[in-house]
This record gives structure tokens, sequence and C-alpha cells, in this order.
């Protein structure tokens, strides 16, 4: 349970305002937010007593010169009460991951993980890939850090248990066996090849391999297989001798040298040049499910049992929690954190404990070093690409006139085919690379564009993105301005965006125009920066291939999201309730006139001037669109 403490409007600067905030917090634990100048969130901390930390802030009593820093910006404050300090962990956890707040650790890359779930709701179960919360009655197995991996383990299940992947649609509907039935990858329940009871008796058996009994459930089958041999029935020894291969190949690739690591996460920290890298590995039932590398925002003066503490209790607050953590570097507050972690699992299935380890010896120390391994190595090419990385930054800024290395960029491209379907596409990049969960699609709405005109297009792209931009600032956010524009066009394209910039009052955004060379030849744009003669970039130069690769990836998801959705407008489109408009007509009636609202503005002379319609189909579609019937 928590409770809000509003904080009253306050013009007091930084010592003021934190010796207001001190005389007022309560001595209670809970978590406070500290704001900077233009509302965005600078830092959030929690405390088991909040009037005591906002003491020390009064006070002066900063770690270091960044925390100093802090608090000089801060112009306002809130601060939440929670019953607990275990309790106040989880919510600083939460805050961090939505606030992303300038001054704390934070995990960057929070993308969810598949698992495999065998679905108990059916009297046949089905296995498949999983993600989100576990609605569904079933068991679940995960996490696996990759869709390779998950896909893999899926095939392996089919191939050694031929459990069913059919929806439930699927399977009522389902009169003769399937493909995957023919392949050898799945008994067919659906038909009653095998009945019920020894179809369960299969899932059983899957489960108790992905829990880790692989050992038993392959000695079973060797049984099986001999007993079959010995019966003279070769067919049913060699289709088990194929299920025993696979379920081999899976475990000796998979398997754990250690013994009693039945459920863990393995993590290990590795920090240079202030930067750092958390490489995380996923244990269950003894085998390996994978890992992945994380590269959290840190500063230098934070030290590793920070970056971890922090680090943990942000990668759990949406993902389930095993029973044991370890660990490279003991987290700052271990004890916690094992204590918040142990609440999560209770409350998910009934567990109590889970501890947090950093193993000296044996097996998990050596699984603990492999991580360590792992996140050295993942570091050093990182820091290897940001250096190649901000040398070419450093030419676009030299190419572009910019004041510093741009921190954010969006690319901007049309697609469209003859007007039909037009879509906007915004790409975003920065200095780590491509930022896949900034990209923006616009579908093109406005009603008095004609078909093709991609300057109106561009303007209405502009409109809408910027447009809100600025509500989202008059409304005290922060959002993250772009440093530079990218318009796949020319001059034309160029001024249509730089009409609606300047209209909203952003001049200060350098939008730049790349033109496509002669026949579209790579490597001979020109680039159009209003008020200066357009320029080309040398054919080697870094810059230049960098832009190509930006430009590209905007074509790319531009054109994706046209194609998506012009083949929604095909499988949904007016036309298809005419008589006599099948799929070739209506294409060429798309093309003729852009979409079907073009259709329905047409005249009935206009229609038939069209591939394929003839004066009483053109009258059809008419008066189709125009009831009263008007030529």
């Amino acid at each position: 349970m928590t409770e809000a403490i509003p904080a009253p409007e306050s013009d007091l600067k930084a010592a003021e305002l934190i010796r207001d905030e001190a005389r007022r917090a309560p001595d209670r634990p809970g978590v406070y937010r500290m704001y900077g100048e233009d509302g965005a969130c600078l830092y959030v901390g929690k405390a088991r007593s909040l009037k005591k930390r906002i003491v020390q802030y009064a006070q002066g009593r900063f770690h270091t010169q960044r925390i100093a820093h802090m608090v000089s910006l801060t112009r306002s404050m809130e601060l939440v009460v929670t019953a607990s300090e275990t309790e106040a962990l989880l919510l600083e956890s939460n805050f961090i991951k939505k606030l992303k707040p300038r001054f704390n650790v934070v995990l960057r890359d929070d993308k969810s993980f598949a698992e495999l779930m065998i679905r108990r709701d059916h009297r046949a179960p089905q296995v498949r890939k999983h993600r989100g919360a576990h609605t569904i009655k079933g068991d679940y197995f995960g996490p696996f850090a990759s869709t390779w991996a998950v896909n893999r383990t899926l095939t392996t299940l089919q191939k050694a248990f031929l459990l069913r992947s059919c929806s439930d649609s699927v399977y009522e509907s389902r009169t003769r066996p399937c493909m995957l039935h023919q392949i050898k990858r799945c008994s067919a329940p659906c038909t009653g090849l095998i009945s019920l009871e020894d179809y369960g008796q299969l899932v059983d058996e899957a489960e108790a391999f992905l829990r880790g009994k692989s050992r038993a459930v392959i000695g079973r089958l060797s049984q099986e297989m001999q007993a079959a041999s010995d019966d003279m029935d070769f067919e049913t020894a060699a289709r088990v001798r194929d299920r025993i291969r696979a379920l081999s190949a899976i475990s000796m690739e998979n398997s754990v040298s250690a013994e009693g690591v039945a459920e863990a996460d393995v993590f290990a920290l590795h920090s240079d040049a202030g930067q750092a890298c958390v490489q995380v590995f996923f244990y269950r039932g003894g085998q390996n499910w994978g890992g992945r590398a994380y590269f959290p925002r840190v500063d230098k003066s934070d030290t590793d049992a920070d970056i971890l503490g922090a680090f943990l209790g942000q990668f759990y607050e949406d993902k389930p929690v095993p029973r044991e953590i370890l660990s490279n570097v003991v987290p700052f507050e271990k004890e916690l954190l094992e204590e918040a972690f142990s609440m999560m699992a209770k409350q998910v299935d009934g567990r109590r404990v889970v501890s947090i380890e950093r193993p000296l010896r044996g097996d998990r120390r050596a699984l603990v070093d492999h991580a360590l391994t792992n996140a050295r190595e993942a570091l050093g090419r990182r820091l290897a690409e940001n250096s190649a990385q901000g040398k070419i930054l450093d030419e676009v800024v030299e190419a572009f006139g910019l004041e510093g290395r741009p921190e954010r960029i969006e690319i901007y491209d049309n697609a469209h085919i003859q007007g039909s379907n037009p879509v906007g596409g915004m790409v975003v990049a920065g200095p780590e690379g491509f930022r896949k969960n900034q990209y923006r699609k616009f579908n093109i709405r406005g009603e008095e564009l004609s078909p093709g005109d991609d300057f109106g297009m561009m303007r209405e792209v502009m409109r809408r993105r910027f447009s809100r931009l600025v509500k989202e600032e008059d409304e005290g956010e922060a959002p993250e301005r772009p440093d530079l524009l990218l318009i796949d066009g020319g001059l034309g394209q160029l001024s249509a965006v730089r009409s609606v910039l300047d209209d909203l009052g952003l001049e200060d955004i350098l939008a730049v125009g790349v033109a496509k060379g002669p026949d579209r030849d790579a490597g001979l744009e020109k680039f159009i920066i209003p008020g200066k003669a357009p320029f080309m970039l040398p054919l080697k130069s870094p810059a230049l291939y960098y832009i190509q690769r930006l430009r590209d990836e905007a074509h790319r998801f531009a054109n994706g999201a046209h194609a998506k959705r012009r083949s929604m407008d095909i499988k949904k489109n007016p036309l298809d309730e005419i008589e006599g408009v099948g799929p070739g007509r209506k294409k060429a009636l798309l093309h003729a006139f852009g979409s079907a609202k073009g259709v329905g503005r047409a005249s009935v002379a206009d229609l038939e001037k069209v591939e394929g319609i003839n004066r009483a189909l053109a009258e059809r579609i008419h008066g189709f669109f125009h009831p009263a019937g008007r030529a």
C-alpha cells in the first residue's frame, strides 16, 4: 500500500527547496523523485526514512560531485510513502524503468523473453511459444534468451515427443493427419491415431525433460527401443531411436556441468571506460537456455555493487524470479533485494526464499566465470564499435555544421503506389545505432491531397509529428528533440518540411534533404541545406556510407508499412461489395484512381475508361457510391 504526498508548487531553488522538503517529509519508508527546470525527472531514490535522507541532502552531505550537481539542478520533489523499505525498493525500480532518470543507473534494453508452454486446458495438450502473463492454465518453461533458442527447443520437442502445435480450431476440424504427422513430428491425436491416454504419457515425458530429467526420459526410451528390437518390430525401434537422437543432441548442447543447478540466473558485471556490461545466462532443469548482454546507462562514479543492485531491481520488475541468482559481484543492499524477490516469488507460486550468491569455488564459480568472460568480450566489442561510431558522427557534424554529435537523428520517407495507401515512415538513430522502439508510421489521411502528392504527404507527416512534440513541451513534458532530420527527397520535400517546422517555431532543428543521384546511384547523392548550395560527400566517406544506411532503413520501414496497409486494403475494400468487380477489376480501378475514395469521386465516363469496365458496370459502380444516381 502506498500513500502519495503532494508537494506544493514552489519557486524555491535547490538548497531552499530541499530544506523545505526536509521539514515536511515523514519519518517513514518511501520513494522520492527529483525534477529539474524542464520537468524532466533527474533522480529516483528510496529510503528507510524519507525525512533522514532528505535532511542529508539539505545538509550538503553528498557522496560525489555528480550527486551535488544533481541536487543543484533540482527544482521540485515528489514523495511517495510505502509500507516498508522492501516495497519502496520495488516501487523505485518501477519508477526508474518508467521515467529513465538522468542520474540513475538505467536498464535500457528491456525486451520480454519467450517461454515454452504446455497447455493443460485441452484434452490433448498443445506445446507452443508464449510471451506475457501466465493467464492460460498450463506448465510454463523459460525464459529463453532468444527466439532461435525457443524455436530449436520446440522443434526438438515435436521430434522427440510428437506433441501437437496446432490451434484448437485446426485440431477440431482435422479429418486426416496433417503434414507434421507425415514428417514424424506429431502423433496425430486429432484423428485418433494415438489414444489420449498414450498421448498424455508423451506430454508427461516432455514435461519431465523440460524439468531437467532428461537422463530418466532417455533411459525409458532406450528400454522401449530395446523391447521393440527384441520383438523384431524394427520400424518402431527406428522411430524411438530417432527420438532418442533428438533428445541427446539438445541435452549435450545445453547441458550444465554444475551439479544441483536446477533453476538459476547467472549474472556477471564488467565495467570499463565509464561503461558497463551485464551478461546474464538462464539455467533451467540442468540446461542452459541461452543468455544476453545488457549495457545499462551508468556513470563513472557508480560502483559495481551499485550498478548490479540497480540492474537486478529493474531486471526482475516484470519477470519471474528464479530460486537462485549467482553473480561475480555482491549487489548493493543484497539482503533487501533477496527479501523483495522472495516476496515477488511468493505471490507467483508460493515460494518464499530467493538467494543471491557470489560463489567462490566449484561448478557455480565456473558458471559465473564463463559469464564474466562473455561480459568482457561483449563490452570490448561495444567500446570498439562506439569508437568507430563516434568518428563517423564527428564527420556528420563537420559535413552539416552541427554544434556537437547528434544524440537523435530522425529519418523520414514516404511510400505509395500511384498515390494509393500512402504511408510515411520515421526511423530513429543515435550513437548506439537504430532505436527501433522509437520508429513511427503515419497513415496519410489528408483527403485534400491528390494521389502521389509527395510534398503534401511530407507536410502532413511533419505537422503530425512536431505538433505533438510542441504540445508535449507546452504541457510540461520533456520529449526528446531530434538534433538532425534527414529527408529522403530533394528541394521540394525539404521545403515542405521547413515550412511546417518554421510555422511551429522550430527553426533551430536542422533538416537536410538527401536527393538521389542520377539513375538513383548510391554514392552520388546530393545534400540540400537551406541557404547553402547542394553538395556531395566524398565517395569513400564513412559519413556518406552511414547516411546511406539510415536512408535505406527508412526506405525499408516505410515500404514495409505501405505493403502491410496495401494488403489490408486489398482484403477489405468497399469495391468488394460491388457485383461484377473482382480482384482484377478492383486492382485496375485502384491503380487508375489511387483509392476507393478516388473511385467514388470518379464520373461514369471516367470509370468507363478503365480496362475491363463497360458502361453498365461503370453505372453500377457510380450508383454504389452515389445512391442518388447523379452522373
